[in-house]
């Protein structure tokens, strides 16, 4: 059946690669997006060619006239910044339907008969999901899946007509997840975050739970089903996993960074179980995985970019930088946390997460969606709460900074930026800067 959707907020990692899968599902698409953004050139690269830069009522009018929209779907950052959105407001006196993106998920699983795979935690996510890519891909088995990232070895998204499977990265913000009931979970790593939605440790931990609650199995880790108070039964759907089997087993992960290898293992036990493909094979294949774009990726010799953007994150990428460097060389980081409102949450748990840096340069957050009450927490105030402050500065992206960092890669240091953020971030900063 013939249908036009049209994604409010298209730039996003969560809606863009839905917007892909829905035109390789056979659905006509266009969309929208209030800035333009290396996502936004991905996407028309891809094929995704009607997208318009800004969200007013002229635009989406337009679009509907010459082919008349049947599905608005939009992100939750739209609903959150403006309730009155134009384009929803357009929609809406228009009669047309309008959903967030976990309807259409669910609709195009359901139409096409395929087995949900997701991919959930605080951390981790996106590499664990594009790890189970990854070895779909390798062992030659059709897959569709949603990744958050560029990935080197196929699109953010990809629907196959012959896919059994569809692997996901199932996000609790907004409690995206909660709308899915996945045959298979790996939760990659649990700790409070997205405040704003979870206002209390405890309602973040129990929308974990009603998500393991609506999976037909679940693969966690010991400590994040201690911390989500859960237990192994004999009748249990959980398998929980300890971390030590990384340092213990016979398969021996070549990847650098335990946090990479820990997501490894989960994804390799998820494809281990639908395939019936031998662990030895598995682990083989998962030590080729070239990584997915911000994570650890290199801009130019010496000079990275990571998504890292809390104190877990940041343990992770530190973890894998150190590994990298070795003995020879220093780590350097840059840091751009994500969101004002968000620091508010976590700066006591900063402490000793840039622990082995030789420098940091902490910029200020990138702000989105934020609390208007909120004071703004500078970088000076936030370096406060390390457990050694003297390691880091407070800097802004200007050419100071672009210097500093040309300091550091001709002294044979390694350089890691950090930051969460999309359009007009950090890791868009440094690749202007640097990548020409």
């Amino acid at each position: 059946m013939y249908m036009h959707i049209y994604f409010s907020g298209i730039g996003g990692t969560g809606i863009g690669p839905l917007a892909l899968i829905a035109k390789e599902a056979g659905y006509s698409v266009s969309g929208s997006d209030k800035q333009d953004s290396q996502y936004i050139a991905y996407l028309r690269k891809h094929g995704i060619s009607d997208i318009h830069i800004g969200q007013n009522q002229e635009q989406i009018a337009a679009v509907h006239a010459k082919n008349p929209i049947d599905w608005f779907v939009y992100s939750s950052a739209i609903e959150k910044e403006n309730a009155k959105s134009p384009e929803l407001e357009f929609c809406r006196q228009q009669a047309i339907k309008t959903s967030k993106r976990d309807e259409l998920l669910n609709t195009i699983l359901e139409q096409k008969h395929l087995r949900l795979i997701a991919i959930a935690g605080t951390h981790g996510k996106t590499t664990t999901t594009a790890m189970v890519v990854w070895l779909f891909k390798q062992l030659e088995v059709p897959v569709s899946y949603s990744v958050g990232a560029k990935i080197s070895f196929g699109g953010m998204g990809e629907y196959q007509p012959k896919s059994e499977y569809f692997v996901y990265e199932c996000d609790e913000f907004d409690r995206n997840f909660l709308a899915f009931e996945p045959y298979i979970s790996l939760i990659s790593g649990v700790s409070w975050d997205h405040h704003e939605i979870f206002p209390t440790r405890e309602s973040y931990q129990q929308a974990f739970k009603d998500f393991i609650s609506q999976s037909k199995w679940t693969i966690l880790w010991q400590d994040d089903a201690d911390y989500l108070g859960l237990s192994l039964r004999a009748d249990s759907s959980l398998s929980i996993q300890d971390p030590d089997v990384i340092c213990h087993t016979k398969y021996d992960i070549r990847l650098p960074g335990l946090y990479n290898r820990l997501d490894a293992w989960l994804a390799i036990q998820a494809v281990h179980e639908v395939t019936n493909t031998p662990l030895e094979v598995l682990v083989e294949l998962m030590g080729k995985f070239p990584g997915s774009q911000r994570r650890m990726e290199q801009i130019i010799p010496g000079l990275y970019t990571d998504y890292a953007h809390t104190p877990e994150k940041i343990r992770g990428a530190m973890s894998v930088a150190l590994e990298l460097a070795g003995d020879k060389k220093a780590v350097v980081v840059v840091y751009e946390p994500l969101t004002n409102r968000r620091q508010h949450y976590m700066l006591d748990d900063y402490k000793d997460c840039f622990a082995g840096a030789k420098k940091v340069y902490w910029v200020p957050s990138y702000l989105a969606r934020e609390d208007p009450d909120q004071k703004v927490l500078a970088p000076s105030e936030l370096i406060t709460h390390l457990a050694d402050p003297s390691i880091a500065e407070a800097a802004e992206r200007d050419q100071a900074l672009v210097r500093t960092i040309r300091k550091h890669l001709d002294q044979g240091d390694m350089v890691i930026c950090m930051a969460g953020g999309g359009g007009d971030s950090l890791d868009e900063w440094i690749r202007e800067k640097f990548s020409k």
